[in-house]
């Protein structure tokens, strides 16, 4: 099968018929729309309209025919000044219907483009899997072999290009167009400069300044030197030119026709400039995860490894700063009670500077960024000040430090659904506790210190109270290797909490899900020091190595930041015998 003459084609005003009510006959409409043509639907009508064609008729948007397909449509329907022959053709029900083929037929013979639905045999064209980005238009075809891995293949290239690529399209046409008119100026401007030399009788070639060779000579350079720069800068280069770039060119090109080719030139755009622009100062917000490095998304340790600065949550465990290169300044948030709102712009304030140097700001946040964790509100203070941060997803607290306490947040028959909540309100109000239900899971953040409020707010509530005996669970400092669980009821946790002391940070988890596999043995708490959990994962380095073995083993081209890890990873061994670890 020979490959597809791919085409672009300007459709405006052009009459695209659209016969069917399906939704692909919504999406041909919306595409037909798209592209500046009118389609018109015919379909009966008592038809079942997909609501997307029905919306669009609403809206006028779509000429609607309320009957069949007729022969005449074809060439009654169109333009005046194609003898009112249609442009385009759809046919969205298939190609097993006989109409289908009758439509195919009638249109090949009158060379109308045709396309019919799963059906290549009786379609003369075809529909590209696009991305538009201004005018430019990025087209896939698989030549019918799958349209799934057309719209797939587009998708990767579409991410594979700079997300501006398209308006610097536009601006590189308007250099072309615009210098094209300037030399058409500038060649009627030396033609009436002739005329006026020979109307005064002196030979136009005596004082003239240009020749006809110069003014080529001069178009020939400004083109070449627009094609070279199209053809072989990388494109995130192309993409930083601004329009201020683009109005000094064409003025510079305007000097530069009055001037003959043996003029010294300088560079209209200095690469060295529109690099630096995309070296601008970056801000990534990143989760660091309930405590243990190993929980750390690579995402973020790659932030970790590449950041100029680091500006770290109070919450952040030694284990992850560890892991910073020893090249790299880390700035703890100053946040105590009643310092927050003031620890918080010290943070904006340092990063803000960071940025403004053309640095790489970390914003490392204890577990995930958007939750509770005041994320949203850095994202728009950046975004105030001309920068927008890249936000990476750290594993939250809120499900992980069950799990690491072997509560099942949701189980079969016991919780299907989980609710977090904030036990702290802003500026240290008292939020308003949910009502209890038998099969719901709440896990409270930042509750420990409150909980001499909490726990009576829920077992008096005023609609639905909370059991004393509800199970619960106070977690704390999750993943590390100094994890406390203290399981116990809403009865007595106040009690249990007093007596143990405070470990933060910690939550709160409550609900039946609590003694799905740890009960308590009518005993009114139990407390489970110590946590292990993760040490399996140190199982792929050679136990006749050691830890050389694993040393070796970390994939990290950052000496700092391997001996690190490792530096954590053995402040949580447990020791026996009088054994010792040298790093």
């Amino acid at each position: 099968m020979s490959p597809a003459l791919l085409t672009a084609v300007d459709s405006t005003l052009h009459i695209h018929l659209i016969i069917g009510s399906n939704p692909l006959a919504g999406a041909r409409c919306s595409k037909s729309i798209e592209v500046g043509a009118k389609p018109i639907l015919i379909t009966p009508e008592q038809a079942n309209l997909h609501y997307g064609l029905a919306k669009r008729i609403e809206e006028h948007s779509i000429e609607w025919l309320k009957r069949e397909f007729r022969d005449d449509d074809l060439t009654n329907l169109g333009r005046d000044d194609v003898d009112h022959v249609v442009d385009a053709v759809y046919v969205t029900s298939g190609g097993k219907t006989p109409l289908a083929v009758h439509i195919s037929t009638l249109c090949k013979r009158l060379r109308i483009p045709v396309n019919v639905a799963d059906a290549p045999s009786l379609c003369t064209f075809t529909l590209l899997s696009t991305h538009t980005s201004g005018p430019l238009q990025i087209g896939v075809t698989t030549s019918n072999k799958g349209c799934k891995l057309a719209s797939r293949i587009r998708r990767e290239i579409a991410c594979s290009l700079p997300s501006d690529l398209g308006a610097a399209v536009d601006r590189l046409g308007t250099v072309r167009r615009r210098i094209w008119e300037q030399d058409h100026a500038t060649e009627a401007a030396l033609a009436d400069l002739e005329a006026e030399d020979d109307d005064a009788g002196q030979n136009a070639a005596f004082n003239k300044l240009i020749t006809p060779s110069d003014l080529e000579a001069a178009k020939a350079r400004r083109m070449r030197w627009l094609g070279q720069i199209c053809e072989y800068w990388p494109l995130r280069r192309l993409a930083a030119i601004t329009d201020e770039d683009v109005d000094r060119i064409l003025e510079a090109y305007k000097h530069d026709s009055l001037i003959a080719p043996s003029v010294k030139e300088t560079p209209l755009l200095d690469p060295a400039t529109l690099d630096a622009r995309k070296n601008r100062g970056r801000i990534v917000l990143a989760g660091s995860g309930p405590g243990h490095p190993d929980l750390l998304t690579t995402a973020t340790l790659k932030a970790i490894r590449s950041a100029d600065i680091i500006l770290a949550d109070k919450l952040v465990p030694a284990p992850v700063l560890e892991l910073v290169p020893r090249r790299t300044p880390i700035e703890i948030a100053r946040k105590f009670p009643g310092n927050a709102d003031a620890a918080q712009d010290e943070l904006h304030r340092l990063g803000l500077e960071a940025l403004q140097q053309g640095k790489t700001v970390l914003r490392l946040k204890q577990g995930d960024p958007y939750l509770y964790g005041r994320g949203a509100e850095e994202v728009h203070f950046f975004r105030k000040h001309g920068y927008e941060a890249t936000v990476l997803p750290g594993v939250t607290s809120s499900l992980s430090a069950p799990l690491f306490a072997r509560i099942p947040v949701t189980h079969r028959g016991v919780s299907d659904q989980v609710l977090v909540c904030t036990g702290t309100g802003r500026k240290g109000a008292a939020p308003d506790p949910p009502a209890y239900r038998a099969t719901q899971t709440v896990i409270f953040l930042m509750a420990l210190h409150r909980l001499t409020d909490l726990i009576p707010t829920l077992t008096t509530h005023t609609t639905n109270p909370y059991p004393s005996s509800t199970p619960c669970a106070v977690i704390e400092r999750a993943s590390c290797p100094d994890q406390r669980v203290i399981r116990t009821t809403l009865q007595h946790v106040n009690a249990a909490v007093d007596e143990e002391g405070s470990r933060p940070p910690g939550l709160l988890v409550v609900g039946a899900a609590c003694e799905v596999l740890q009960s308590l043995n009518s005993q009114k708490w139990i407390v489970e020091d110590g946590f292990q959990g993760l040490d399996v994962l140190n199982d792929f380095a050679d136990p006749n190595k050691g830890l050389d073995g694993l040393r070796e083993s970390l994939v990290t081209p950052d000496e700092e930041s391997r001996d690190g890890y490792l530096r954590s990873t053995c402040s949580g061994l447990e020791m026996s015998n009088g054994g010792a670890v040298v790093v």
